[in-house]
């Protein structure tokens, strides 16, 4: 129990310090929230144009529309511009729950994760980080990835980065702290 404990939240400080670092001090995804001079007079073009709050592709056909109309659209835009937004009416950064939230989402993965090692019989260093590295790297694939085949990501390079190092850093460790018994 102690060894799951202890491993769970060192594992999930070690996401959260990567996770703060990649985000503030390293600026890494800086590339997908670039400013803009002209980010006020679009700002209130937004909010006087979109009736609600939510994710808006551009451009797109509506709600229930027919395959072929979607297929004469995607044959018309090419090679014009698009865009993906991201509306909310308020901006509301509650700092101190997003990082709660945050540290216990990472608190969630870094049990189950412990809970797949456990499941090994006398789980060495190489194998624990293995399956921490592999993590990433699905994590990086599943998500960022294949959210990059279709809407180019910008910060595509961030998010590789982010796993990667995220899941090395957290497979020494769970490699040393759980691996040392069989040594």
């Amino acid at each position: 129990m102690k060894q799951t404990i202890i491993g769970t939240f060192v594992g999930a400080l070690l996401l959260f310090i990567w996770q703060f670092l990649s985000w503030t001090i390293l600026d890494l995804h800086r590339p997908a929230q670039d400013y803009t001079p002209k980010q006020d007079s679009i700002l209130s073009y937004l909010n006087n144009h979109l009736e609600k709050e939510g994710g808006y592709f551009l451009p797109t056909v509506p709600k229930g529309s027919s395959a072929d109309e979607m297929q004469a659209l995607e044959k018309e835009m090419v090679g014009k511009p698009w865009a993906t937004i991201q509306y909310h009416s308020s901006y509301n950064a509650n700092m101190g729950m997003n990082m709660g939230r945050g540290i216990a989402v990472n608190i969630v993965i870094l049990l189950l994760v412990i809970r797949i090692i456990q499941r090994i019989s006398s789980p060495s260093f190489i194998q624990i980080f293995g399956i921490c590295f592999t993590i990433g790297f699905i994590i990086f694939l599943n998500t960022a990835y294949t959210n990059h085949i279709w809407f180019k990501l910008f910060d595509i390079r961030a998010f590789l980065i982010d796993s990667l190092v995220m899941w090395v850093l957290v497979g020494l460790w769970l490699g040393w702290w759980m691996g040392r018994k069989n040594a």
